[in-house]
């Protein structure tokens, strides 16, 4: 692998589109350091302190922008309004038709729902810039610091558009950064993006782990979590590789003197086929009705029974329900992304069958069938996984943005191998031998 790397950087178009991703990254970092004007940087501070690692409804976010949410920095919203987006448009392209029939155009089609993705964005850019601007306001970010009202002294109305059109710009530069990485850097700019927010948090979570250990002042509990991530990811990159080859044979075809066909291929199904998503669903979907009784006046039965039940992330309630919420959106997203019928209407088109199975209907049949059977699986494997910050939080005191928990690592480990196959790729198109031999 070394010499792989060694030669990456030797090929000089391949150097040169690594080195512009690393500048790009390097601008990014920045950008989640410098606080938006109108914020007290010291108090904010004060706050971080005080609150330690617990981090409450805004720890996803707060993870996914690399610790820039809760620093209240020019780029705090991250990547999260884009991601918000690209869920949003690739859902309704499977209820609207107008957004279906733009998939099927093509690149035409597809750089037309990019466009449609961006200008979604700057919306839920504003929106939640807005909101949190008004839970910095009112204190509700910190609620155990002394200084949280204080964070925002002058709360005029000029003050706060100033802080929503900041951070929704910060927003459309981060959008942009990524869309650089993929047209000049090595691909998958938001991914990248997405990875480096994720890992820059992980330096300052395993040292809180040490710090509160009690084991040989904290480095038996430091060499545990490092020995369990990296059994994780070796665990999560066999899952992510694993998946069931339905074979396909396409029938000879005489076309003048020439034979068209008779060629054997496989559709490849993976165990994990929804990916990342149903996590990310989950997790948001949990955060709605403790959100709304975060902001709910009172003390009503109601808000109580939240607060006990869907806050605490070691509490039987909150896990059974997450846990079920992440097996129920694995065969929800599933079943939107991957039409067997549609498959099946190509195969047979172009004159392509599964060995033993008629083609039309039964093929369509046979491959929902075996899409249900390896969903089971991948839909446990993800509940499982999701669940390692919960048995951190109870094993070793730590927050439930464990650094070493289901949604990072599942997006450390996936955006890795997609960077290192294409990377390996463009080497192989050079005649050089690739990362994964």
């Amino acid at each position: 692998m070394l010499t792989a790397f060694a030669r990456a950087f030797k090929t000089p178009d391949l150097r040169k589109k690594l080195l512009f991703t690393l500048g790009i990254i390097v601008v990014y970092r920045v950008g989640t350091h410098i606080p938006i004007p109108g914020v007290d940087y010291k108090n904010v501070q004060i706050c971080i302190d005080d609150a330690s690692q617990n981090t409450g409804l805004f720890g996803l976010v707060n993870m996914f922008s690399g610790g820039a949410l809760l620093q209240i920095t020019i780029f705090a919203l991250g990547i999260m309004p884009y991601i918000t987006a690209s869920i949003i448009l690739q859902l309704l392209t499977v209820v609207i038709p107008r957004l279906e029939a733009l998939k099927k155009e093509g690149q035409s089609g597809t750089a037309k729902i990019t466009q449609y993705t961006r200008y979604l964005t700057v919306a839920l850019a504003i929106l939640q810039g807005t909101g949190l601007v008004a839970t910095a306001r009112s204190g509700a970010l910190f609620t155990s610091c002394p200084v949280a009202n204080q964070i925002v002294p002058d709360q005029s109305i000029f003050v706060t558009i100033t802080m929503v059109i900041t951070m929704t710009a910060g927003t459309a530069v981060v959008m942009w950064l990524g869309e650089l990485i993929t047209d000049r850097g090595i691909g998958n700019g938001m991914s990248i993006l997405m990875f480096i927010s994720i890992a820059a948090t992980f330096p300052s979570a395993l040292w809180a782990i040490k710090q509160q250990g009690n084991l040989a002042d904290g480095w038996i509990e430091f060499g545990t979590v490092i020995a369990v991530g990296l059994v994780m990811v070796g665990l999560v990159v066999f899952v992510e590789q694993a998946q069931r080859r339905i074979p396909v044979q396409y029938a000879k075809r005489m076309i003048g003197r020439r034979s068209y066909g008779g060629t054997s291929t496989y559709i490849p199904l993976k165990v994990n086929q929804a990916g990342i998503i149903p996590v990310i669903f989950a997790s948001s979907l949990l955060y709605i009705p403790a959100l709304i009784a975060q902001f709910a006046g009172g003390t009503s039965g109601w808000k109580t029974w939240i607060e006990q039940n869907l806050t605490k992330g070691d509490h039987p309630i909150y896990i059974s329900t997450y846990f079920l919420l992440i097996v129920f959106f694995a065969f929800f997203y599933v079943a939107i992304s991957f039409n067997p019928e549609e498959v099946a209407d190509n195969m047979k088109k172009y004159g392509g069958f599964i060995p033993g199975i008629r083609a039309g209907r039964p093929t369509a049949e046979y491959l929902g069938y075996v899409l249900n059977r390896i969903t089971w699986p991948g839909s446990l494997y993800l509940g499982l996984i999701a669940l390692v910050p919960t048995m951190a939080l109870v094993g070793f005191g730590a927050n439930q943005n464990f650094p070493f928990g289901g949604t990072s690592i599942l997006i450390i480990v996936g955006v890795g191998l997609e960077t290192v196959k294409q990377i390996e790729s463009q080497l192989q198109q050079r005649n050089y031998e690739g990362f994964l031999r």
